[in-house]
């Protein structure tokens, strides 16, 4: 019998996941161990295997679309075995008619706009200029009144033929519509003067060459055009030009701004900083990694002195859960990597338990995986405190966001040689500046301070880590 293989709940805050890739297709055998496909998830992108024997028969989706979660991502079945039962039984809730009553209205109110009204209006004014003459000399002859009024101070009798005549002018023109001799026309194309504007005076208003002679073009209608032409492509010159490109919304990216969010405006954030002198953490780094497995970094050395201190100041490893305070007893570290679609944070687990060596293996194998899209949700879940380094992109000092469940989060700037006083000397010591941002609902002022305070002296004297 055929089964629907779903999209499965691969992280806690997840409700669909996109297929971004598909490893097999329509017709091919499966086993139950076959990865059938990629899915990216707000967290990560991870393999779906659908745990059936069979042959692929139905993809639901194709790549880069999204499935809600227990929504059908394909169906495995034996070959030619007819599937159409599962699709009927997961649409009767009316999934496709939705689609089909909405594409519907598309194509019928798209396309009678443009027959029914662009075309007249596109045909009406473009007829009459070649088949109807009448039309035109009503609509020119109103701006006409300078050239007709010039011989009625001569006779009475002559506005009416001299308005026909130049009605008929401005409908064509051409030369083929002006009475003028043929000197005169010639005259006039020598002079390059429009001949239709010339006034004639022979019989029936024709031009003669001594009309051509003594045109005189008016100068101030040419000029004045000119004028205020020249300026006109100077202020249209764009200076740069505008633009910009819509992203769509990775999952990812989607829960971070929805669940940071979320607490940045539901938990009440206050900070704490604080500075420390790194010279003997240098130092005590390069003896470690001389005996070292594994190359141990100074976030390593965060991550360690924090587990530490937690132990110590076991309120700052709890949670808000709405009508109470959960404590944890396990001390879970996340650290914030930084990935191509958005941040995710691989967490090490039970981190006050193991050496800085260990601590470094595993956090280099977390740090790969999430770069890869290979990490589980298992190992970016559960953490009950966050560190947020930036000080290897050569930050001084920033706040970061709480991440939730946790109650705070450790934002970490770079090290700095700074000069000093000490014992009214100055001295140049190498300097780390920390902020913590605490959740007020859950930490006071004071127990973040002495915490900081442990944490201080561990990083201060990474020896107190080794006891």
């Amino acid at each position: 019998m055929a089964e629907a293989i779903r999209m499965p709940l691969l992280s806690d805050t997840m409700k669909e996941g996109v297929i971004a890739e598909w490893h097999k297709k329509v017709g091919d055998t499966v086993k139950s161990d076959d990865v059938i496909a990629d899915v990216e998830t707000d967290k990560a992108t991870m393999e779906v295997m659908p745990y059936v024997d069979g042959t692929l028969l139905y993809i639901g989706v194709e790549k880069g679309k999204g499935v809600p979660v227990n929504g059908i991502m394909a169906i495995i079945g034996k070959p030619g075995e007819d599937y159409k039962a599962i699709l009927d039984a997961e649409n009767s809730g009316g999934a496709k008619p939705a689609p089909a009553a909405s594409a519907q209205p598309a194509p019928v109110t798209a396309t009678p706009p443009q027959p029914a009204q662009n075309p007249p209006a596109e045909a009406t004014p473009a007829a009459p200029p070649k088949s109807g003459a009448p039309t035109p000399p009503r609509a020119t002859a109103a701006p006409q009144p300078a050239p007709a009024a010039e011989p009625a101070p001569t006779e009475e009798s002559s506005p009416a033929p001299v308005e026909e005549k130049e009605q008929e002018q401005p409908a064509d023109n051409t030369d083929e519509r002006v009475k003028a001799s043929p000197l005169a026309k010639k005259l006039a194309q020598d002079k390059g003067v429009d001949i239709s504007t010339i006034k004639g005076t022979g019989d029936n208003g024709r031009i003669v060459k001594k009309d051509v002679d003594g045109y005189t073009p008016p100068a101030t209608p040419a000029a004045q055009p000119a004028k205020a032409q020249a300026p006109t492509p100077v202020m249209t010159l764009p200076v740069g030009e505008e633009g910009h490109t819509d992203t769509p919304l990775s999952q990812m990216r989607r829960i971070i701004a929805q669940k940071l969010s979320e607490s940045k405006s539901n938990s009440p954030h206050f900070y704490l900083r604080m500075t420390i002198t790194m010279d003997k953490a240098i130092d005590a780094r390069k003896a470690i990694n001389d005996i070292s497995p594994v190359k141990v970094s100074f976030n390593d050395m965060v991550i360690k002195a924090c587990a530490m201190a937690l132990r110590r100041h076991p309120a700052i490893n709890s949670s808000w859960m709405g009508d109470f305070i959960r404590q944890n007893h396990h001390i879970h570290i996340g650290t914030a990597v930084a990935v191509e679609e958005g941040l995710i944070v691989p967490v090490i687990k039970f981190a006050d338990q193991k050496s800085l060596s260990q601590i470094a293996q595993e956090a280099g194998n977390l740090y790969e995986k999430a770069r890869t899209k290979k990490i589980q949700p298992q190992e970016f879940t559960g953490n009950t405190f966050t560190i947020s380094n930036l000080g290897m992109m050569d930050i001084d000092e920033f706040t970061a966001i709480i991440n939730p469940p946790d109650a705070c989060i450790l934002a970490v700037g770079k090290i700095t040689p700074t000069p000093v006083s000490e014992n009214g000397a100055i001295v140049v010591r190498q300097l780390m500046k920390i902020t913590m941002s605490c959740d007020h609902r859950v930490v006071d002022g004071a127990v973040g301070s002495r915490f900081l305070q442990t944490l201080k002296v561990h990083l201060e004297n990474p020896v107190t880590m080794l006891v």
